[in-house]
């Protein structure tokens, strides 16, 4: 039985059990599931996710509906463009936090890139935008 403290459940995730996926949001990034949405209750979410190397991305403008999203480069380099900032080149120990809704696109990586990405909630809507 696993015991909730304030609807959150203790949980560890080591790399070796846990291997990467090429089942998410974007087919040019691998995903690492975290085990933090079990644990929150799908409140919260975090993966490391990293550049498929040789895939490059579309540049498809779009916004997410969720509260809270930040990402943290941990290797590489990866350019995204956001509505009102402009294009914001992140590399290793670049932190970005995406306000909800912000419309953005990932314009380019390098084929080492991986970041933690950490959502709320866990599970969220993707809308295809125009260019702002």
């Amino acid at each position: 039985m696993t015991r909730l403290w304030k609807n959150q459940a203790f949980t560890v995730s080591h790399a070796d059990d846990s291997p990467f996926v090429g089942e998410g949001l974007r087919a040019f990034f691998e995903y690492r599931d975290l085990g933090i949405r079990d644990a929150t209750r799908g409140r919260f979410g975090a993966h490391v996710i990293r550049a498929v190397p040789g895939m490059e991305s579309p540049g498809e403008w779009h916004s997410h509906d969720l509260d809270f999203q930040m990402v943290y480069v941990l290797k590489g380099w990866v350019v995204f463009e956001y509505e009102g900032q402009g294009e914001q080149l992140l590399r290793a120990g670049s932190c970005v936090l995406q306000p909800p809704g912000i419309i953005h696109r990932e314009v380019r990586h390098s084929d080492d890139m991986e970041l933690i990405e950490i959502t709320s909630p866990a599970a969220f809507d993707t809308k295809g935008e125009s260019a702002p």
